[in-house]
């Protein structure tokens, strides 16, 4: 069986929640994880440029098999949406942390 690779989506404000999400997908389902390393410990980065970051994120996702949505009590920021919605045009799967309706 081929190893998914899998892209994290998700607001920044949970970027504990995702590192702690990431380890748990690469050691309990062995996924290969790629996700955003620039809010280690919950530190902004004052001056970063949106659509440069918006640019790597799309290319992260243009190498995975499927993205992973966290939607930690449902939330879902403008700029996930536009990565599900860069995804989902790119063919690839999506798949949520917590159901969605």
């Amino acid at each position: 069986m081929e190893t998914k690779v899998v892209t994290i989506c998700g607001s920044m404000k949970y970027s504990k929640q995702m590192m702690e999400i990431a380890e748990e997908l690469e050691l309990k389902n062995g996924y290969a994880v790629i996700q955003c390393v620039y809010n280690v410990n919950g530190i902004k980065h004052e001056g970063l440029d949106a659509s440069i970051l918006d640019k790597i994120h799309k290319k992260k996702i243009d190498m995975c098999d499927a993205i992973y949505v966290v939607n930690i009590d449902g939330y879902i920021g403008n700029s996930t949406k536009n990565e599900i919605e860069y995804a989902i045009n790119n063919g690839k799967e999506v798949i949520y942390h917590e159901k969605i309706d």
